[in-house]
């Protein structure tokens, strides 16, 4: 494994790579770290280049106090300078949940850099201003909740064991990057040419719309549901998950 910090003017952004081979970029969830793709590691560097990484305000990352800092521009920007920075043209983007729907983000912005995208138990974002609102308040309960020292209330494995050197830049995070500000995300699906793996928990069901939405208006998104898994179902069945992966990753040459 090497890590590094990249200095992102100023901001301190922490990434790993492990392995060599064709490059795959994943991006953590809300309040979760890098940490979480710990049961890929093995499976994923063996034939690859495996990229991990903190978002601002997570894990090992900078949390800087201004909430200009954190935005969906300066998340695809961090991926695109960590992809930079490593030596990357094009790779493999995905992530789970907030990491997820990033990917989709940096495909909008940066699709020349993209050669599969893997959205894993998230959503694509709102048409309609009320359900984006409902997103956005529920958004603002959990960083209150984490900035009261409640914690995440998801109880979900990626959060609860994750490290954070300052846990405000989760709670800024929240208020900020989480968020949804405008439906130029899901209204990018339809024009995604670059073949597309969905995964989500069986029991992940505030996703499950959104996976099949999602493999709906992507041409030739292949899909897959794991049983008895719930929001990171890359931990709760980390062999279904990394044989689903590779099996993609092989079928499509990459």
């Amino acid at each position: 494994m090497t890590g590094k910090t990249l200095d992102r003017n100023g901001v301190r952004i922490y990434y790993e790579t492990h392995g060599s081979g064709p490059a795959v970029l994943l991006s953590h969830g809300y309040s979760a770290t890098s940490q979480m793709w710990q049961p890929q590691i093995e499976a994923l560097s063996r034939d690859h280049q495996l990229i991990l990484w903190d978002f601002r305000g997570h894990g090992q990352s900078d949390a800087p106090e201004d909430l200009a800092q954190y935005s969906e521009q300066a998340t695809v920007d961090d991926i695109a300078a960590i992809l930079d920075d490593v030596g990357v043209d094009r790779a493999v983007i995905g992530g789970l949940s907030l990491g997820g729907y990033m990917s989709l983000a940096f495909n909008l912005a940066h699709p020349e850099r993209v050669k599969a995208l893997m959205p894993i138990d998230c959503g694509p974002g709102f048409k309609k201003d009320e359900a984006r609102d409902g997103w956005n308040d529920y958004a603002e309960s959990m960083a209150t909740s984490i900035e009261e020292g409640g914690g995440d209330p998801s109880q979900s494995p990626e959060r609860t064991q994750s490290h954070h050197n300052d846990v405000m830049g989760v709670v800024r995070a929240g208020r900020t990057m989480l968020k949804q500000y405008d439906a130029r995300v899901i209204e990018s699906l339809p024009g995604i040419s670059v073949p597309t793996l969905i995964v989500v928990g069986e029991n992940d069901t505030p996703f499950l719309a959104g996976s099949d939405y999602m493999a709906s208006k992507i041409a030739g998104a292949e899909k897959h549901v794991i049983p008895d898994a719930g929001h990171a179902a890359n931990m709760d069945q980390p062999a279904r998950f990394n044989e689903i992966v590779l099996g993609f990753l092989s079928k499509h040459g990459f």
